[in-house]
């Protein structure tokens, strides 16, 4: 028994239960919550040709809040984004309420099978599901071993949770396997089916598959005897000698049905074989050969669906097309997809539109220009759904492809904005450039404007040049005058106020951002409203004035929240975290930090991984635990440096320096501050301040106090002269330990004075802000 089998068995036997299941698919980009989409639709009764209008109706009469059917319609690709970029964490949350509603009604069974391909959206969204339904809920995954090096967790160990593995047949039951095989397949004709030798039995090894397709190939091949040398050594050849032995049309359905998919249509199959006749009769004697099964449901009203009994024989059967058939058949299947479906199916017809595309280059060296086109707006499409679930690797993959095919404006855009979002400032600059150049050129000023604004923003984090950034981001503003685009004009006065802060002038700064939160609060964007109300919560805390940071910071985690962004939630969490380091509650700042470290892990965002380092080493340093923090800093410098970004550089290089000064390592210690002082802009006022305190700490290490003192004194200056009390902190405690352990107490109190009026904890320090 395999595991479909078994899962099939068991709910076979439920009664008074609700059932869903969907599966994961091996191939194709943008099918992260495709099993999701099965069950839902399967539970609102939503066909896959449903017009779009009567699919979702039928969504929210399932779903008891509209909110949940939005983004239900999201994840299951019904709907583009209604209110921006939908985060996995929102797509978990509906996900939720609408399993907890319907296992109200009834004990609810959801069935994910071959979760071994899934993506780790919705892995965590599984998770989620396990850990926060208290309805009567049971969930089946159904996987391979290897999904156990991905989670390692789901191998026993969690709460209200088991692990089943199924283990070979051993030889007895793979005797009792073919007593059963050999009766059913004898039906009422009363001669007995000669068992298969011994030595047929060793070589399955106790795979039931193999047992089952050995048994079958004998008895279809006449081959009474079970002789061994007449059995292929190899189960992939086994299922391939059984495919050979069907009738010359069976055999032609079977593979054109292996293009499809795993799942299959009978009104696929007569689009994709004029040729064949009785296709009813064929797919009968498929089903009785075990090669397919008939579905108890289909996604597309009026179509029977089947499927493949095993995935290998999927796959075998595929194997056995040329390379031109594959296409062909891809191509065509594409085009049924399309007439039956519309856009519902969007992602599928994409990678089968990309198949065909792939295989008549690798033939002909390039495809029609025609399928190129439909191929490349389908993927353009595609990414744009990833775009709106903040799936950004999955859309920058999808636009890169769609640029390899056709090099359009749309799809150098979505590539190029995925990029932006994956922060990316390498690539950035180069396709932003050719998405700027291209929209000027066919006026269409809004892209060109977001390309700026882009463009803009990676001049000042991988360049450090704010007032280039400037420059660039007022152009784009000009662009935007009169424009009717909230979220470009959001993201250019973003840019905007973070090139005037880097600066040093926070009135603009503030002014900008105030002006950008507007722009959020009126288009209903709480996602970007998140963004603002933390930036302008920064402004703040650089003034320490904390009571006003703190009920800006508490709003935009309200706001994070509500809007379910990833992106929106890491913003505030960093600041949030910032804030708690200088009120010197360093666990929960950790527990922060570490949250963050980890959803930008899994979006693929390195900046922020980095970030997240950064602030951890630093909290190890102030609980002194230098060897940690030297680990952490070390591992955020070498992210930062492999990607190039000098905007953030030498505020790493600074800490890093400070950190090996404590632990002795002065040689390295002073090389890094120095390294810091010549990366610090003149206008980079938090850089210059931590290089100059990084450089005092290694004159002092090296017993160098009067040069330590000076260095310490400019650190000071320069945070006065900007008025970022929160950036005196730091040399200010630096000062006060260099003089006491001089012994000059007396000049120590007035910098401990000065420590005391600002200071918001004992001990907090503000490095990279």
């Amino acid at each position: 028994v395999g595991k479909s089998r078994l899962a099939r068995e068991f709910v076979d036997g439920l009664e008074r239960a609700s059932v869903l299941s969907g599966r994961c698919l091996p191939y194709g980009e943008g099918v992260t919550y495709w099993p999701l989409a099965e069950m839902i639709k399967a539970a609102a009764g939503i066909s896959d040709d449903d017009p779009l209008e009567e699919a979702f109706a039928k969504l929210r009469e399932c779903c008891e809040e509209e909110t949940v059917a939005d983004v239900l319609g999201l994840a299951s690709g019904m709907l583009e984004a209604l209110e921006g970029e939908r985060s996995p964490q929102e797509i978990s949350w509906a996900a939720r309420e609408v399993m907890v509603t319907l296992a109200d009604v009834q004990p609810l069974v959801i069935l994910f099978e071959d979760i071994h391909w899934a993506e780790e959206p919705l892995l965590e969204l599984i998770e989620h599901l396990a850990d926060w339904v208290r309805a009567p809920l049971l969930v089946i995954c159904l996987a391979r071993p290897e999904l156990l090096e991905q989670r390692p967790g789901w191998g026993g160990g969690r709460m209200r949770s088991t692990a089943i593995e199924l283990e070979p047949l051993s030889d007895e039951e793979s005797a009792l396997l073919v007593e059963k095989l050999l009766s059913q397949l004898a039906g009422g004709s009363g001669e007995p089916l000669t068992a298969p030798s011994k030595e047929v039995l060793e070589r399955a090894e106790g795979n039931p598959l193999f047992v089952e397709e050995t048994i079958r190939m004998l008895v279809e091949s006449g081959s009474g005897n079970g002789a061994a040398d007449r059995i292929p050594d190899t189960l992939q050849a086994l299922i391939a000698a059984r495919i050979d032995h069907l009738p010359p049309a069976g055999k032609r359905l079977l593979q054109r049905a292996s293009v499809v998919g795993r799942v299959f249509w009978k009104g696929a199959l007569e689009h994709l074989s004029p040729d064949v006749e009785d296709i009813d009769a064929l797919l009968e004697d498929l089903q009785v050969r075990e090669f397919a099964l008939r579905e108890p449901r289909s996604s597309i009203s009026g179509e029977p669906a089947y499927r493949f009994k095993h995935l290998l024989i999927r796959e075998v059967a595929y194997s056995g097309l040329a390379k031109l058939s594959r296409a062909q058949y891809h191509a065509r299947f594409a085009e049924w997809l399309a007439d039956r479906t519309g856009e519902e199916l969007l992602e599928i017809r994409a990678y089968h539109l990309d198949q065909a595309v792939e295989f008549l280059t690798e033939l002909e060296g390039a495809p029609p220009e025609e399928l190129a086109q439909e191929t490349g707006d389908a993927l353009v499409k595609a990414a744009k759904r990833a775009m709106a679930r903040e799936a950004y690797s999955t859309a920058r993959r999808l636009g890169l492809r769609a640029v390899e095919l056709r090099p359009t404006l749309g799809a150098r855009h979505i590539a190029a904005r995925a990029a932006w979002r994956l922060q990316d400032w390498a690539a950035v600059e180069v396709e932003m450039a050719k998405v700027r150049d291209q929209a000027h050129e066919q006026e269409e000023p809004v892209i060109e404007a977001v390309a700026l604004t882009a463009l803009g923003e990676a001049m000042l984090k991988r360049h450090g040049d704010c007032t280039a950034a400037k420059a660039i981001v007022d152009n784009a503003l000009d662009l935007l005058a009169g424009k009717d685009d909230p979220v470009a004009h959001f993201d250019a006065l973003s840019v905007r106020a973070h090139s005037a802060a880097w600066l040093g002038e926070m009135e603009d700064a503030v002014r900008y951002m105030e002006r950008a939160y507007v722009i959020a609060l009126d288009a209903g964007r709480k996602d970007l409203q998140t963004i603002a109300a933390q930036f302008l919560a920064q402004t703040h805390i650089l003034r320490l004035e904390l009571d006003e940071a703190e009920l800006l910071l508490t709003r935009a985690l309200e706001l994070a929240g509500e809007s379910g962004s990833v992106r929106a939630r890491v913003g505030a969490t960093l600041s949030y975290g910032w804030f708690l380091t200088l009120k010197g509650e360093l666990d929960a700042a950790e527990t922060l930090f570490e949250e963050v470290r980890s959803s930008s892990a899994e979006l693929g965002v390195e900046p922020a991984v980095a970030t997240a380092l950064a602030k951890l080493g630093w909290i190890s340093h102030l609980r002194g635990d230098l060897k940690r923090a030297e680990k952490l800093l070390r591992e955020s410098l070498r992210i930062t440096e492999t990607r190039g970004e000098r905007g953030v550089l030498p505020d790493l290089q600074a800490a890093l320096a400070e950190t090996l000064a404590d632990l002795g390592k002065v040689d390295e210690a002073e090389r890094l501050a120095i390294e810091a002082q010549t990366n610090a802009g003149v206008w980079d006022t938090s850089a210059q301040i931590a290089a100059t305190t990084a450089l005092a700490a290694v004159r002092a290490a090296q017993g160098r106090g009067p040069e330590a003192e000076e260095l310490l004194d400019s650190a000071l200056d320069i945070a006065r002269a900007g008025d970022f009390k929160v950036f005196e902190l730091e040399p200010l405690e630096r000062m006060v330990r260099l003089l006491q352990v001089a012994g000059r107490n007396g000049d120590a109190t007035v910098y401990e004075a000065r420590l005391a009026e600002l200071a918001p904890a004992p001990s907090s320090t503000a490095r990279i802000a």
